[in-house]
């Protein structure tokens, strides 16, 4: 189902015209590639310091656990888990919950909160080094969208694989002309942008069938 799980999720003010201005093609091959200059560079390559702070996923993670009822014996993979910071909270509100991350950047995995570095992996969404049915959730947020169209699909039908039926992944899209423009002044990353209905129309032909929300700049 649509269902905002991030509805807690401290909200930053941004001004996504102020990229635009300064946005170039060789900013977003940079930003692509998921490196150093992403995570800890300049701002205009990415996050400008990707940095833990519990404000962030402390508050989301009730929301989660109360959504899918999980308890400790639960099984949970990130997919796209960058340095890991909510699973890290996931381990600090659901103490003993079994989770697992996996991220297609080297330098993020490398540079994980070190509590959680040992479940941390270096792997492309499009090929899980997972079992079928291994996990009772599985989240991927502002991942999947990262990929080409076919390729997107692939990762959802991988997120599909390895959960028992149970995911949540939130994707960049747009509902009206605004958003699109705003959307697309802002992206430095994503590949697959659609509209909400396409978006939906897409879940059903690849098989995706967990919950899911936007990212609308």
């Amino acid at each position: 189902m649509e269902i905002d799980l991030l509805k807690n999720y401290p909200q930053s003010k941004r001004d996504p015209h102020a990229r635009q201005d300064a946005l170039t093609d060789e900013m977003r091959i940079i930003a692509r590639q998921f490196g150093k200059d992403f995570f800890d560079g300049e701002r205009l390559y990415g996050y400008g310091g990707f940095k833990y702070f519990s404000r962030f996923w402390q508050p989301v993670i009730p929301d989660f656990v109360q959504h899918f009822g999980l308890t400790k014996k639960a099984k949970v993979l990130d997919v796209g888990c960058a340095k890991g910071f909510m699973l890290y909270d996931f381990t600090q509100i659901l103490p003993g919950v079994d989770i697992q991350g996996v991220d297609v950047s080297e330098y993020a995995i490398e540079n994980a909160k070190e509590e959680v570095k040992s479940q941390l992996n270096v792997a492309n969404a499009m090929h899980l080094p997972f079992e079928d049915n291994s996990f009772d959730v599985v989240f991927s947020i502002n991942t999947v969208h990262n990929l080409e169209r076919d390729d997107c699909g692939r990762a959802l039908q991988e997120i599909m694989r390895v959960s028992k039926g149970k995911a949540f992944i939130t994707v960049d899209a747009y509902r009206n002309d605004i958003e699109k423009e705003r959307m697309f002044a802002w992206n430095l990353t994503a590949k697959t942008i659609m509209h909400v209905d396409e978006w939906k129309d897409f879940f059903k032909e690849v098989g995706y069938t967990g919950d899911y929300y936007w990212f609308i700049p």
